[in-house]
């Protein structure tokens, strides 16, 4: 128990919380940390003797963390709530519930604690005495409040209130989002870098040229009921395009896939320097209490291997086999259901372009400029981030509550194996849940789309989305900011103005019953409970935010700055709900922080892949560079020198409206005297001898695409296996105080033993010379 000066307010629920008789009022027990124990579950008998806690009167001092005689401090407050007065019980149950908590209460007496048992007040809120010692007050003070923002954060004063779990957290946080500013500081230099050079940008220039984009029409996107259009349509997002899809994009690629590195192994030292400093290096998992619902269903018998002594386990080998492949099929089925609501909104995707392809005007005219902005392509893409932004998070609350039950089932030993398999479950989900529809803009949108002659249908039925002709990366942008910037005002609502109204209406429905004045643990105790998960919840957010900072940062460099500020925002908030709207947790233990150190080193390895593959798929900075470098000079270009004009050209293929299938031609006359259309590919024109098959320009993008990818992948894992080695995962200064602690211990240790040695051999020297002196002593006189 500590000893410290604490408010802990815990509401006991289940066998500890009990009713009394019906003329008894509510009733709250304070411990404070001599043995005959009585169980607490089957039938207790009545004439039983047990201990009883003392009982004492509330002296009117709201603050006080004393017994009544004003020396014992209160280590703990434990609560139970008077079931007499509600209908929700019979009478022989409430009696029985009340004979187990009187039981509960002696065997704490008998383990040696001290209760003393005060009867409940009416609750009024206190807004607190600037002036009081509070170590909770001194937290808001110094470390919530919102002028702190730019200080650092207390942690071993965190630590000491908090305990080590709630204090490594925050060590995390806080860590994580001083390292942040260096990303968001060259993410935003790289995106300066393209707002600088977007107006130099060649292909977007060919784009709104009306002598080049405005002659070329482009094919129908879909099937009768889209029509041909103008290139000059997409002027304004080739230009926002030209911003993100810049040379600038490949070095802050490149940069955040060293960043992630430098972060994971300096929070290794940093992890390491407390665990030293807050004496959990020797923090075990035999130390770890085993959670209750693991020993109550404790009913199988097995010899330990080890101990060589028979003991209780909740299941045998075949049945923890079978608990296994239950809940590792659960988690795959609601993993698929999770792909089959993607699969919904590509559908959407699909249907609703048809609507917004024939309700949307596809030419521009000079007096109508929202057309510039408001295209099929645009509509689509921003209605269809809206509604997925909307399903993760209605998934995410089903998607809890699935893997807390089949945690639930799979029953883990301790708590920490619980939280671990729960965070295992529960990002695999949230990654599935947040990402999918980020993976399949970059790496499937665009890509199988066959051509206007002969177009590729997804399901049978619908023609695959088409790219604009710039690229999908833009969409990619739009789909990064719609959910990371709606995901953090979501959640901030979510965490901080519910337990905030909910506080509020607390306050105010205890205010209209009394103005009595009310003990400090009475006071917290109306505050709202932490939950038994404690802070998975801010965990899981935060590695999300990791994900998306890290695995799609090459089609949004400026997701390292939102990042930033939604974290210093973060702190300050998550402290403020700790120290104002939540009862505080009971402290723990924790040597790191446990199964979200792997799941980030994972995420550290996956970005570099999809990075590269974003560079190399999805922007179109490998097809610019192969027609700079090789199609813009004979013998494929005309040009006499290297450059990127032409490039629009080179990149759209010819079609003749002639060769339309009648299920795809459009119901839209054609327009001028134009015979054939352009459409986004790599392939042979009509009249050749390949005609619509992929040219040579196809098959040098693709050799240098996949060349990209393995060169860029393997200098950046090279790259990254340097750092982690030359970086030690503990610094040389903690390594050298570790081990001069364990070579004080053993020399401590060693002189205590020789002391003993010399102490016991000196006594045993003193009977020899003794023995020896009076032997020859007679010879002598």
């Amino acid at each position: 128990m500590n000893t410290e000066n604490q408010d802990v307010l815990l509401d006991l629920e289940g066998e500890e919380e009990e009713g009394e008789e019906e003329d008894e009022e509510d009733g709250e027990t304070v411990l404070e940390l001599n043995q005959v124990i009585v169980p607490t579950y089957g039938a207790v008998l009545d004439q039983q003797n047990l201990h009883t806690p003392e009982w004492a009167d509330f002296d009117d001092k709201p603050d006080s963390l004393f017994f009544s005689d004003g020396q014992r401090r209160i280590d703990f407050v434990l609560v139970y709530e008077d079931e007499s007065k509600k209908i929700t019980h019979k009478r022989s149950d409430r009696k029985k519930q009340k004979r187990k908590r009187e039981v509960y209460e002696s065997n704490l007496i008998n383990n040696g604690l001290q209760l003393e048992a005060t009867r409940s007040s009416s609750f009024r809120h206190l807004s607190t005495d600037p002036n009081c010692p509070s170590e909770r007050y001194l937290l808001y003070r110094e470390w919530a409040h919102p002028k702190n923002i730019f200080k650092l954060q207390p942690l071993d004063f965190i630590r000491k209130y908090y305990g080590e779990k709630i204090g490594i957290y925050f060590a995390w946080l806080g860590f994580y989002t001083n390292m942040l500013i260096i990303a968001a500081v060259v993410g935003v230099g790289c995106f300066l870098y393209g707002c600088l050079t977007k107006d130099n940008c060649t292909w977007s220039q060919e784009v709104c040229d009306p002598n080049i984009g405005g002659n070329i029409i482009m094919c129908p996107q879909c099937d009768k009921v889209c029509t041909y259009w103008n290139l000059t349509i997409t002027c304004e997002s080739s230009k926002k395009l030209c911003i993100f899809d810049s040379f600038g994009t490949l070095v802050f690629a490149v940069f955040m896939g060293i960043w992630v590195t430098l972060f994971l192994e300096f929070w290794k030292r940093r992890q390491a320097e407390l665990e030293y400093e807050w004496d959990t290096v020797e923090y075990l998992e035999q130390e770890e209490q085993v959670r209750p619902e693991y020993e109550a269903q404790c009913t199988h018998v097995v010899m330990n291997e080890i101990t060589q002594q028979e003991e209780h386990v909740p299941y045998t080998a075949c049945g923890k086999c079978i608990r296994m492949t239950f809940c590792t099929s659960a988690v795959f089925f609601w993993i698929l259901l999770i792909i089959a609501s993607v699969i919904g909104i590509i559908v959407y995707r699909l249907c609703v372009f048809l609507v917004f392809s024939s309700t949307l005007s596809q030419h521009i005219s000079g007096t109508e400029a929202i057309r510039k902005y408001l295209t099929p392509q645009t509509a689509t893409s921003v209605t269809a981030s809206l509604i997925s932004f909307i399903v993760i998070m209605v998934l995410n609350i089903i998607y809890e509550k699935v893997a807390i039950l089949i945690t639930d089932f799979e029953l883990p030993r301790t708590q920490t194996d619980y939280e671990n398999s729960l965070t295992t479950k529960m990002f695999l989900f949230q990654f599935v849940n947040y990402y999918s529809s980020c993976f399949y803009i970059a790496f499937f949108k665009g890509k199988f789309v066959g051509h206007p002659g002969n177009p590729v249908y997804w399901l049978g039925k619908y023609r695959n989305e088409e790219c604009d002709p710039g690229g999908c990366l833009l969409e990619l942008t739009t789909q990064l900011a719609i959910i990371v910037g709606g995901k953090s005002i979501w959640n901030n609502i979510q965490e901080v103005l519910l337990p905030w109204v909910k506080n509020l209406i607390g306050r105010h429905c205890g205010a209209a019953r009394s103005e009595k004045v009310v003990p400090r643990w009475e006071h917290d105790y109306h505050l709202q409970p932490i939950g038994k998960l404690g802070l998975f919840y801010e965990y899981l957010e935060m590695v999300i935010q990791f994900g998306f900072v890290t695995l799609f940062v090459a089609s949004f460099p400026l997701a390292p700055l939102l990042a930033l500020m939604n974290n210093m925002l973060e702190i300050r908030l998550d402290a403020w709900k700790l120290t104002t709207q939540f009862r505080r947790m009971v402290p723990q233990k924790a040597q790191d922080i446990g199964a979200w150190q792997p799941i980030m080193q994972g995420i550290a390895i996956l970005a570099v892949a999809t990075n590269a593959m974003i560079i190399a798929f999805t922007s179109d900075m490998i097809p610019r560079l192969v027609y700079y470098w090789s199609f813009s000079v004979p013998p494929y270009g005309s040009h006499s020198s290297h450059t990127m004009k032409g490039y629009i050209n080179s990149t759209l293929s010819v079609f003749n409206i002639s060769d339309f299938k009648n299920a795809s031609k459009p119901f839209s006359p054609w327009f001028g005297n134009q015979t054939t259309c352009r459409y986004r590919d790599l392939r042979y024109p009509p009249g050749h001898q390949h005609q619509y098959e992929h040219n040579i320009y196809y098959w040098h993008v693709i050799a240098a695409k996949l060349a990209f990818v393995i060169v860029m992948e393997h200098v950046i894992y090279f790259v990254k296996f340097i750092i982690s080695y030359a970086i030690p995962d503990v610094s040389q200064k903690t390594k050298s105080k570790v081990q001069r602690e364990k070579y004080l211990t053993q020399k401590l240790l060693h002189e205590n033993n020789l002391k003993i040695v010399k102490k016991n051999m000196g006594k045993i020297a003193d009977k020899i010379i003794k023995g020896v002196d009076s032997t020859f002593r007679p010879k002598a006189e």
